[in-house]
């Protein structure tokens, strides 16, 4: 490892100072929450997209796979949950590429193109007659979905304006919360009631509308000046941005484990009838809607704090759900505050990697989504393994609580490496003679230009 330069890094994003990128012409308070209204309801069809499917797992079984349904259950359940394995994929590598490539144009005519994508790729999956075909369409639909979020989240913080950014992310975000609140459970009852098909063609009508509004209400961007692609690529040379991505990617992977067969967790372990299914999904999407909104607001406090509370909290819940699991009441408390836990976090990593990557902070954005998504892949394939393995519908509780405790692990690794670091960076500062504040240590709570993440933002080289 280098040493850390003492010079400040001037390479730095506009949006450490809660300005990030082109800044939209000032705009009525009216005109204003228009525009992230629409920004949320993209995120919000999105959310529903991705978690409905969870829910209605058994009912796209039943439709796509009946033959292996009827003669092995536990198999055909595990094969439809490559379905949610597909979108992830989609996420993981489309975040990235399509933030890649995108990089010179105005972020309101790519963040319609990303809604009309979403609208045609839904729509596929809805209507496409087999297996083959509509994981091939949940691939292309998770495709816009981190680059659509990353690209919401820069124009929503420039529209809530300076040390906004933590909550930039997480109005962004809080249409994924609130579709799990409000949106995936009553598609889930649409879905068990007019078959699992009709949910996603009302979600490609969402789309629609999103790309509507958007293309009417949020005010044009320039496009950026003097970005080129070998500009964005030098984001990927930062080691700590990796590190970043794997945290999340693994630490999340938990509560996926869970999320992906809890429609058949709460029926055949915990003895819940199918009509309550949908209750216990809004309950989660309320832990979901709460945790994204204080994580928003404690993130940009102090992003280091957030984690080292958010996470013990979001272990403990999925802990607690394995001795609990067969409870009703049990199940349903520990997976709302493993959700609220674990979408405090959220925001967080976000903001993290938005500011490690630097000038490159639509990727950094975009990357939150492609690491949350290898997590939901990750997690819906463990989970899916260890049913199909003989071990029970119960055995995903542990298998996330195993994988969300390493991902705490690494995460208080990368702190202790950044601290050793940190500390260097003083020694080499005492022996040149150059006084230097003790605010520089990273001590801080405010993540503007002296928070706690002096040890976060230090890049490992």
């Amino acid at each position: 490892m280098t040493a850390v330069s003492p010079r400040p890094d001037h390479s730095a994003p506009s949006s450490r100072t809660g300005a990030p990128g082109p800044t939209p012409p000032a705009l009525s308070r009216g005109k204003r929450w228009a525009a992230l209204f629409a920004l949320a309801l993209g995120g919000f069809g999105i959310g529903s997209s991705e978690f409905v499917t969870m829910g209605l797992l058994p009912q796209i079984a039943d439709g796509l796979l009946p033959e292996l349904m009827a003669t092995d259950p536990d198999q055909g359940l595990a094969r439809a949950g490559w379905a949610i394995s597909a979108y992830a994929i989609g996420v993981v590598i489309g975040a990235p590429v399509l933030s890649l490539l995108a990089v010179r144009y105005s972020r309101t005519v790519l963040i319609i193109a990303f809604a009309v994508l979403l609208t045609l790729s839904t729509l596929a999956s809805g209507i496409l007659p087999s297996f083959e075909l509509t994981l091939l369409a949940r691939f292309v639909a998770g495709l816009p979905h981190g680059a659509y979020l990353g690209v919401a989240a820069l124009l929503a913080s420039s529209l809530m304006g300076p040390g906004s950014q933590g909550k930039g992310a997480a109005l962004a975000l809080s249409g994924l919360t609130v579709a799990n609140l409000l949106g995936v459970p009553l598609l889930t009852a649409l879905g068990q009631a007019a078959g699992w098909r009709a949910a996603f063609l009302a979600i490609a009508a969402l789309f629609a509308l999103t790309a509507v509004l958007l293309a009417t209400v949020v005010p044009a961007a320039p496009a950026p000046q003097g970005r080129r692609l070998v500009d964005e690529l030098r984001a990927f040379r930062r080691v700590q941005l990796w590190i970043v991505v794997l945290i999340a990617a693994v630490g999340f992977a938990g509560s996926f484990a869970v999320f992906s067969y809890i429609a058949d967790i709460g029926t055949q372990v915990a003895g819940m009838s199918a009509s309550t299914i949908p209750w216990l999904l809004a309950l989660a999407g309320l832990g979901m809607t709460i945790g994204n909104a204080l994580g928003g607001i404690a993130a940009d406090r102090s992003r280091r704090g957030t984690m080292l509370l958010g996470f013990p909290v979001y272990i403990a819940a999925m802990g607690v759900m394995v001795a609990v699991v067969e409870s009703p009441v049990g199940l349903a408390i520990t997976f709302f505050v493993a959700n609220l836990a674990h979408s405090a976090l959220s925001p967080t990593m976000q903001t993290w990697l938005m500011h490690v990557a630097g000038r490159s902070e639509m990727l950094g954005a975009s990357l939150h989504h492609a690491a949350f998504n290898v997590a939901n892949a990750v997690g819906a394939l463990l989970g899916g393994a260890v049913i199909a393995a003989g071990f029970g519908l119960a055995a995903p509780t542990v298998i996330g609580t195993a994988v969300a405790t390493l991902g705490f692990a690494m995460l208080l690794a990368t702190y202790a490496l950044l601290e050793i670091r940190s500390r260097r960076r003083v020694r080499q500062l005492a022996q040149a003679r150059i006084e230097h504040s003790g605010d520089d240590l990273g001590g801080g709570d405010h993540t503007s230009t002296s928070d706690t993440s002096t040890l976060e933002h230090a890049p490992i080289s």
